[in-house]
């Protein structure tokens, strides 16, 4: 899930675009948004001409990207005149209760994701057709944006901002001073783990609190061992989850638990990206947003970054890369200027002012001006743009109660003991999927 964002990033637009094949989506709740938010459709103007005014629901609660939306909202009054009243909820409660979020007082405007998690509320017709804003940006995106952008009805529903890769984090400095080499298998992932857990070290930073931070181990142990059409197709329930290929993905990851963080099930990703910058541990495997705990510059600039190794089938081919991005409510669709902000944010112009403030993703309009971007920047781009196949984390790509109700907290337990219930797990999922 999850997510957040902050860092580096770099190459040319155009051909990270051209990479991005699938949708994506993510996952937050907000428990407290029917609250906090006014209420009002925001009286927009009518000719976009200025004037009017919009409510934003955000999870960006973390400090780096709440500031970059800030940012964004400041850039998007000052050229269009109307205004923005941001309403900023915890980024894991935003997620949860979305779904009364948006059947309740929601905000015109709203942060989400693209992909399963977007089609799943356009289908349930809780959010905006915003067709006609793409009918003026779309030209500024790849074909794979826009797909995931597009909810089965063929109508568009999501702006996107950025997208970011997942894989494994390092500090540079570190592994030059133990003698470690980055690990092209799964074996010898293995194989490191073990040195670094003999010299005291927590080899792997796995946290696991909020839950969907094991998605990311899932859906690549997944990939790298049946293939990224199976991830898609078990998401989508065409798979069983009883099944030895499932099984076969249970069995691998158990050869990680001994390398994990022993207070995994209990810490946030923010406080296993301490454990890293402080070289208590050796790696992390999370989104690129792990950059933004690194306030420390010598610190950020130590960061490195590989990709999942290669275990059976598909070497690295497939990657994980979330694209969140921006959605409208249905009263936010009767707002003009809320549109107006949505058309913003897919222009150059408006991922260019989040960016300038929050690095750690990577722009998504082809207009945005990429040269700031640093070498590392580039290095997690070429991940996405040489990729065959972009998944977009589980809880995005799959039935949301699926994610959240059933495979999380499996999955928390699987932490925890070793031990999951396949059968169980499938029995849950027929009869969710069944309700759909």
């Amino acid at each position: 899930m999850a997510d957040t964002s902050s860092g580096r990033f770099i190459m040319d637009r155009r051909s990270i675009v051209k990479g991005l094949g699938l949708g994506a989506v993510g996952l937050m709740s907000a428990p407290v948004l029917a609250a906090c938010s006014t209420g009002g459709s925001g009286g927009g103007s009518s000719s976009g001409g200025g004037g009017g005014s919009v409510t934003f629901g955000s999870n960006a609660s973390d400090p780096v990207p709440k500031k970059a939306y800030a940012a964004f909202v400041t850039a998007f009054q000052k050229k269009s005149k109307d205004t923005v009243k941001v309403n900023t909820s915890d980024h894991n409660s935003f997620q949860d209760k979305i779904s009364n979020y948006l059947q309740g007082s929601p905000d015109d405007a709203f942060t989400w994701f693209a992909g399963y998690r977007m089609r799943y509320y356009a289908k349930k017709g809780l959010v905006a057709d915003i067709s006609d804003v793409w009918s003026k940006i779309g030209s500024n995106f790849s074909d794979g944006l826009k797909k995931a952008s597009t909810g089965d009805d063929g109508k568009q529903y999501f702006v996107p901002n950025y997208n970011y890769p997942w894989g494994f984090f390092y500090r540079k400095s570190f592994w030059q001073q133990n003698g470690w080499a980055v690990p092209g298998t799964f074996d010898e992932l293995v194989t490191l783990a073990k040195k670094m857990k003999a010299k005291g070290i927590i080899p792997i930073a796995f946290t696991d609190k909020d839950q969907w931070p094991a998605c990311g181990t899932f859906d690549y142990l997944n990939m790298r061992i049946n293939g990224y059409q199976f991830h898609v197709d078990l998401c989508a329930h065409k798979e069983g989850w009883d099944t030895p290929k499932v099984q076969e993905v249970f069995t691998t990851w158990k050869e990680l638990l001994p390398y994990y963080d022993p207070s995994a099930a209990g810490l946030t990703w923010q406080e296993g990206a301490t454990k890293l910058g402080k070289k208590q541990a050796g790696m992390m495997l999370l989104g690129s947003f792990i950059t933004q705990q690194f306030t420390d510059a010598a610190v950020l600039n130590d960061i490195d970054f590989f990709p999942f190794p290669s275990v059976k089938v598909e070497g690295t081919d497939a990657v994980e890369a979330p694209i969140d991005g921006l959605m409208l409510s249905k009263k936010g669709g009767q707002n003009q200027a809320a549109k107006d902000m949505l058309a913003f944010m897919g222009s150059g112009a408006g991922q260019e002012a989040y960016y300038a403030v929050d690095k750690s993703n990577i722009m998504t309009a082809k207009d945005a001006d990429t040269s700031g971007y640093s070498a590392f920047t580039k290095k997690l781009s070429d991940v996405i743009a040489g990729a065959k196949n972009i998944s977009q984390f589980f809880d995005r790509d799959a039935l949301p109660a699926m994610a959240s109700n059933v495979l999380e907290p499996a999955m928390l337990n699987f932490i925890k003991g070793g031990a999951v219930n396949l059968k169980n797990i499938e029995s849950q999922a027929k009869t969710l999927y069944a309700q759909q």
